[in-house]
């Protein structure tokens, strides 16, 4: 008897690889790590082999539920101190900074250690079922064959920069190698519709495939590329790619109603999402209007306090005492949603603050026939603009989050792994089976677009679709900043009660949603219409 099973992600392509896998008697962790290559060359400026990423993987024939964590630490040369006097701002949703030169933006400088092609190969070697090279082979067939430029490539691509941020249009035009893929003779990205062949990326995949990682950390392929960006002025070294290393570990574990929330650890979001939760779970939501300006308000103050607690105390473990006992207790919940009640308004306090948000990296969600799941999100976090003569990838440009100032949760250290707010989540049900797999690209506005997400499904009965669709807002700042299809009317009440409002011209952001819903009739998949992508099964034996 056949079994369903499905791939969503934020690109068409790469949901077909993924099905492609599924289809050939891959799992779920197959078809994730087939898909996930295949973003990174279809989807060359939200993600690549060299970012970063975590992933969740649950398969209960084997007891298995655990993250692989592969975020990329600040180069061993990286010093705390080393852009303090270069501090002008700070983004204004507190996810990154802005420095003269913008050093930390693009460039050589900008570049943390590549995790992302580590990460995926672990994630395989641990609990894949189909050789490597099988689950290598569709992104190499993308990188040759060629995939189109998409709509929301595009948009990407010709987003235009503010308050300090470098654009994405000067990111493709960084470097030759980059604008001989990307751009038109006269430096324009080229337009919808056009066909991307990377036969350089093909080459490098090719040679992944058949000779596995070694290479591309510690042989010929790591020595070109830290030749290259050493010449550059670059911080990297051979030793920085030797050391990678892809930590597995246990679920932030935490519990919302009846359901159990299954997220990632820091340095990664998952903290920020089950504080929202725990705050929130203090308020009879499902009797509140959706979308309504009481609504607007309550979400968006527990959003402003989880906002400033990580900026004050999440970071990576292994560096910074991470309070997770308090931050994650309900009677802190109880105490904050009191003060909620009283009336009082939470601050967060960013350095010049003007920057817009971010809208890179990418995610998918699977779940397959024996309902394995896997919930991955990665990224380059904002592209270094830079590509190593003959490898056709971008180089992540993740220096740009940490803090110049030293001392601080987020501050510069070598070998330390910057915040995310990537997280992954898996929702089990009250029998403790996997409902809900799911997560989303976007900057700080990941955990957002996730918390909305469960609050629709969990609260107001949404399905996963209808939940992803519905309008969204976000505060991550003391502004509360709402998608365009947020009523004027809703907005205007809030001005007058003098809130700070920023609207958003797109009709679908804060975060783009991607998830599979497990329901007694099959399997339902979600796609946020803020991207390309899609919710695609099969049927499987």
């Amino acid at each position: 008897m056949k079994k369903q099973a499905m791939v969503s992600c934020a690109q068409p392509e790469a949901a077909e690889s993924g099905v492609e896998i599924l289809n050939a008697g891959g799992n779920a962790v197959d078809a994730a790590v087939a898909c996930a290559l295949a973003q990174t060359v279809v989807d060359p400026l939200m993600c690549g082999i060299a970012g970063f990423g975590t992933a969740a993987v649950y398969m209960p024939g084997k007891s298995v539920h655990e993250y692989f964590d592969f975020h990329s630490p600040a180069p061993l040369a990286a010093r705390e101190d080393m852009w303090e006097a270069l501090l002008e701002g700070e983004t204004k949703d507190g996810f990154g900074f802005i420095l003269k030169g913008a050093v930390n933006d693009i460039g050589p400088q900008s570049i943390g250690v590549p995790a992302t092609l580590k990460g995926l190969f672990e994630m395989h070697a641990a609990h894949g079922r189909l050789p490597w090279s099988a689950v290598v082979e569709p992104a190499i067939r993308w990188a040759r064959e060629g995939c189109i430029v998409r709509p929301g490539m595009y948009s990407f691509w010709i987003d235009k920069p503010l308050a300090g941020r470098v654009s994405n249009l000067a990111r493709l035009q960084y470097c030759d190698e980059a604008r001989a893929l990307y751009c038109n003779a006269d430096g324009s990205p080229k337009l919808i519709g056009t066909k991307l062949v990377n036969e350089d990326m093909a080459n490098v995949l090719s040679q992944i495939a058949a000779e596995g990682i070694a290479p591309f950390y510690e042989g010929d392929l790591a020595r070109s590329m830290i030749d290259h960006l050493q010449s550059l002025g670059g911080l990297l070294s051979m030793e920085d790619l030797k050391q990678c290393a892809v930590k597995r570990v246990k679920p932030l574990v935490g519990r919302y109603r009846d359901r159990t929330i299954t997220t990632n650890q820091p340095p990664g979001g998952g903290a920020m999402l089950l504080e929202m939760l725990n705050i929130l779970e203090q308020f009879d939501l499902g009797a509140m209007e959706h979308g309504s300006v009481d609504y607007l308000k309550l979400l968006s103050e527990a959003m402003k306090k989880a906002t400033s607690d990580k900026d004050r105390y999440i970071g990576d473990p292994a560096f910074v005492d991470v309070p997770l006992d308090v931050l994650l207790s309900k009677e802190h919940a109880a105490e904050i949603a009191a003060e909620i009640r009283s009336g009082k308004r939470f601050e967060v306090v960013r350095v010049n603050p003007g920057a817009p948000v971010p809208k890179d990296t990418t995610h998918l969600s699977v779940v397959d026939g024996d309902g394995n799941c896997v919930s991955l999100t990665h990224s380059l976090a904002m592209p270094s603009g830079i590509i190593t003569p003959g490898m056709g990838f971008y180089y992540n440009g993740c220096m740009g989050v940490f803090d110049p100032r030293p001392g601080r949760a987020g501050s510069i250290q070598p070998g330390k792994s910057r915040f995310s707010s990537a997280c992954p989540t898996i929702v089990l049900d009250k029998a403790g089976k996997p409902e809900i797999v799911l997560g989303a690209p976007g900057g700080t506005q990941i955990a957002m677009g996730v918390l909305h997400v469960l609050l629709n499904m969990i609260d107001h009965g949404m399905g996963m679709q209808e939940a992803i669709s519905a309008p969204r807002f976000s505060s991550t700042s003391n502004s509360i900043d709402v998608c365009n299809r947020i009523p004027h009317f809703i907005t205007r009440e809030l001005q007058a009660q003098g809130y700070e409002v920023g609207r958003n011209p797109y009709n679908y952001t804060i975060g783009w949603v991607h998830g599979v819903q497990i329901t007694s009739g099959g399997l339902r998949g979600g796609a946020d219409p803020g991207r390309d992508g899609l919710a695609l099964g099969t049927w499987v034996d």
